[in-house]
């Protein structure tokens, strides 16, 4: 079997302070002062919520370049969003994705599926199994 990513994050004991390091790059991880932290980086969800939004711009324009569309800048906003219902709290994640030049009808069609094909958010839909285990 092989690894194909890594990112070994560590919980020092200064509260939720983490610090994680991926490849050569090493992030910062921490709450917010009202949930106990010390706010010296994002949390846990806002960095996922990067991690799908850059995901989505990148996959969307390395498919916008395969098709030779200039689409110039791409914004992609991802949040968090929940309501409460009968049975309880639902939470999802909602994209909006903007590009700076105009797009077609027909564009903006096939855009938002391939949007949906970026690795990450095929990742948080429930297609990648994750194995924990303690060593």
């Amino acid at each position: 079997m092989k690894k194909v990513k890594n990112s070994e994050v560590i919980l020092s004991n200064k509260n939720y302070l983490a610090e994680a390091k991926t490849r050569n790059h090493f992030l910062t991880i921490d709450e917010p002062v009202a949930s106990g932290g010390d706010d010296n980086g994002p949390t846990p969800v806002e960095y996922l919520l990067t991690a799908v939004g850059g995901c989505v711009s990148i996959t969307l324009r390395m498919y916008a370049e395969r098709k030779g569309w200039n689409v110039g800048k791409i914004t992609v906003n991802v949040f968090q969003k929940e309501e409460q219902t009968s049975e309880g709290i639902k939470k999802w994640l909602e994209e909006d994705i903007s590009f700076e030049n105009e797009i077609t009808e027909d564009q903006k069609k096939r855009l938002l599926v391939i949007a949906g094909k970026c690795p990450v958010a095929k990742m948080v839909k429930g297609e990648t199994e994750i194995v924990s285990s303690i060593q």
